[in-house]
């Protein structure tokens, strides 16, 4: 089992900055690809980014150029530096992690947090 523990929201002004961290824990895993996900106009989790265990990254049309993800692996924590935010940025904010796991690690696994919450206003 991993545990995912966020941080970071809050509430910012627009043209703010926000930084979000997803720090992971548990035994006997290995972390493949952690990424960030926010509820889109159904309600559904879209990608916001996504950084993989090469550090290639990925990023919604909407936030490119503004938010950038990275890794810190010795800490398995990820981290959403998100620039020049937006009143339409507003929204959970949910940590997903793909790992590795089980004794002889070639189980998968998919571990969401809890969310975040970051506020911007106009």
């Amino acid at each position: 089992q991993v545990q995912l523990v966020e941080s970071g929201g809050g509430l910012v002004q627009a043209g703010g900055s926000l930084k979000l961290s997803c720090a992971a824990s548990g035994s006997k895993f290995r972390i493949n690809s952690m990424g960030w996900y926010r509820p889109d106009s159904q309600n559904q989790r879209e990608l916001v980014a996504v950084i993989n265990r090469d550090d290639i990254t990925n990023y919604s049309h909407s936030v490119k150029g503004r938010f950038t993800i990275s890794r810190d692996n010795a800490k398995n924590t990820a981290y959403l530096q998100m620039n020049n935010l937006k009143p339409e940025d507003t929204a959970a904010y949910f940590c997903n992690v793909i790992v590795w796991e089980g004794e002889l690690g070639l189980e998968v696994g998919d571990y969401w947090g809890q969310g975040t919450q970051v506020t911007v206003s106009s």
